[in-house]
């Protein structure tokens, strides 16, 4: 798997956690027990730090930036959908932040909450914990209170991943 120091920043991978070997993790990251970054995926701490949490997948194609301003902080038993892109900013824990859908410098997703899939929430945007925003830009949906273990079920079933990559996977030429 490709994981590189850059300068002084080193990634801390914890040894429960799982990265794809064509995942790409670069930098000031730390990734939780039984996290899962997975191929195609960039996690790029060049400039600021980036931290996922336990039990967090960071699925294909995702790319997890910062800057130097902003840290990008994903909580514990957070799912990160395919092809996202997360860019200084804080994601609870439980959380979804769907496929396509973008977070952009100082936005907060709060505990529970869930990005739809394609939405875009621009720069220091707030999604209250607990809600569903859609859309382009993203709007709370309201009337929508989304369950505490929404997303433990996904959770669970990339944590068991682990497991059959770790065993399993192996190249073909």
């Amino acid at each position: 798997m490709p994981v590189y120091a850059l300068g002084d920043r080193v990634p801390d991978i914890h040894p429960d956690a799982y990265v794809h070997p064509d995942a790409t993790v670069i930098g000031d990251v730390t990734i939780g027990a039984f996290a899962s970054v997975w191929p195609q995926a960039v996690l790029r701490g060049e400039s600021g730090t980036i931290r996922v949490g336990e039990r967090t997948s960071i699925q294909d194609g995702t790319i997890v930036h910062c800057t130097e301003w902003h840290a990008t902080v994903i909580g514990a038993e957070s799912v990160v959908g395919h092809n996202a892109h997360i860019e200084g900013a804080t994601v609870g824990s439980r959380c979804m932040i769907a496929s396509g859908s973008v977070l952009l410098n100082g936005s907060v997703v709060e505990d529970g909450a869930i990005l739809g899939a394609g939405a875009v929430m621009s720069f220091n945007g707030r999604l209250p914990a607990r809600r569903m925003a859609l859309g382009v830009p993203a709007r709370v949906r309201e009337g929508h209170e989304v369950a505490p273990d929404m997303v433990l079920g996904i959770v669970a079933n990339y944590v068991e991943r682990i497991a059959v990559y770790k065993a399993g996977l192996r190249e073909l030429s």
